[in-house]
């Protein structure tokens, strides 16, 4: 691959403060990055690392969207004159897809840069095979997954070869083997080319020794530390640890929950043994989800998991067999969820979405971890009681009077894991319940569903992250790409 020039970014005291709020998102941040520089920038969820990006990618908008303080410049020029030469890829991957076809939209940034037709072919198929994201290029990209779609943003990035390569959590939604072949494309291009690199990322591991530089920003503004990887680490270890950041062989303090032991052969009677069932799942594959215990369901990208957990929670109907609740769990019309209103399933089975803003309903944070209580008909001191307590807990109270969407992805992803625990379900199902998250936020989130377990509730987890699966506990089951079914 042949990029654009290494660019040379400077930031002299930049902030940004978005329209309506009074905080701003980043304040008084300084530093300049050398061209061909590889920097991961680091902080506490809410500290400004995408807003940074944005405003490098010069996408944050004009004076009606926000405020802007200080300079930002790339190679001497604003932002917003360099969008042939800076390359993002955003932390949610739905708002970096445009078109309907994964060839036409790896394509689009080329044909935006006025590329010629005859190179274009070639740089999509290169692109797709630096990310391994190997399907037609007819696929409609809605058909895709999570971390399918993930690599696909990232290959239209790599198709316009920029100079200046910048990834928000590129590998957040990413199974072990993606976030490999994402982390090794991301290396072949930055050595082959010298891009000027900056990586948004709390699964710091995975990164830092790629990286000649660590970023950190500060949740009240200016930055935590600035320096080689190893020298931020091992002089500021304690500090970041405290502020939220994922310091590398940093103990979580959490205790690890007991593994319940995979059967050999992955069935219904041989889980059974365990607890009594609160669901029985029998959809091409058969489990039992346990109660007061926690399912973990793991695999590759497009094996299903997110399909499987939508059908566990009642939400789209079995493709094949059926899911069926425990007795004592049944609504009206019986123990299938899929056939349960939606008042029954807010009280029994609820679901995390892997996308938080496709469960926020209100305009506030506090409205919308009332809208479960209310609905069940609870005083508006009980109400008022769980919502204080939730807001505390995930560090979200702050911006109880914050519109949900205007939050960061960590925050948003928090909120989304606690509008489901508001209207305590006797089964709660999450969607990569951890992604996104820095150091406290995510022992925030893990001690709450370790709770729930001990309170007696079932929790169904899809995810990557193996520290979640250690510190949940219960038993694991892996589905497989090939057969879609349990192993």
């Amino acid at each position: 691959m042949t990029f654009a020039s290494p660019a040379r970014v400077q930031a002299a005291g930049w902030g940004w403060r978005y329209a309506g709020r009074k905080r701003p998102a980043v304040a008084d941040v300084s530093f300049t990055i050398e061209p061909g520089e590889r920097v991961l920038l680091l902080g506490a969820s809410g500290a400004g690392k995408s807003t940074l990006l944005a405003g490098l990618a010069g996408v944050l908008g004009d004076d009606d969207e926000g405020e802007r303080t200080g300079s930002l410049r790339i190679d001497g020029a604003a932002p917003e004159s360099r969008h042939g030469q800076v390359g993002l890829v955003l932390q949610d991957p739905d708002a970096g897809i445009v078109l309907s076809k994964v060839g036409d939209d790896v394509a689009f940034g080329c044909e935006n840069l006025g590329v010629a037709a005859s190179e274009i072919p070639g740089r999509v198929a290169e692109a797709l095979d630096a990310v391994g994201l190997d399907v037609p290029l007819q696929r409609p990209t809605k058909a895709l997954s999570g971390g399918q779609k993930q690599r696909l943003v990232l290959a239209g990035v790599l198709a316009m070869r920029p100079g200046l390569l910048l990834l928000d959590e590129p590998t957040a939604n990413l199974d072990p083997e993606g976030v490999g072949e994402v982390r090794a494309s991301v290396e072949r291009a930055v050595t082959s080319t010298g891009a000027t690199l900056i990586v948004v990322e709390h699964r710091t591991p995975i990164w830092v020794d790629l990286m000649t530089r660590v970023i950190v920003l500060g949740a009240d503004g200016g930055l935590l530390a600035d320096g080689a990887p190893d020298q931020v680490f091992a002089v500021h270890g304690d500090v970041l640890a405290d502020a939220g950041v994922w310091v590398p062989d940093r103990d979580i303090g959490l205790p690890v929950l007991e593994q319940v032991p995979a059967p050999d052969a992955l069935t219904a009677s041989a889980l059974a043994i365990a607890r009594e069932p609160g669901v029985v799942v029998q959809a091409g594959l058969d489990l039992r989800v346990p109660r007061a215990n926690a399912t973990v369901i793991t695999g590759p990208n497009g094996a299903g998991k997110s399909t499987l957990a939508l059908t566990l929670a009642g939400l789209i109907p079995e493709q094949s067999g059926e899911v069926r609740s425990a007795p004592e769990l049944a609504g009206r019309k019986g123990t299938r969820p899929i056939r349960w209103t939606s008042r029954e399933l807010l009280t029994r089975i609820g679901m995390v979405f892997q996308e938080p803003e496709h469960q926020f309903l209100a305009q506030t944070l506090r409205d919308e971890l009332a809208v479960g209580p209310r609905a069940l008909g609870w005083d508006r001191v009980k109400t008022d009681a769980v919502v204080d307590e939730l807001l505390e807990r995930l560090g979200l109270a702050p911006l109880a009077l914050a519109n949900p969407f205007t939050l960061s992805g960590g925050q948003k992803r928090r909120l989304s894991v606690a509008t489901v625990l508001a209207g305590a379900p006797e089964v709660i199902v999450l969607d990569e319940p951890t992604f996104g998250q820095d150091r406290r936020g995510w022992i925030s989130l893990v001690a709450l569903l370790q709770e729930e377990i001990a309170r007696g509730r079932s929790i169904i987890a899809v995810t990557h992250d193996d520290a979640v699966i250690r510190h949940l506990g219960g038993h694991c089951i892996e589905l497989g790409i090939e057969l879609g079914a349990a192993s």
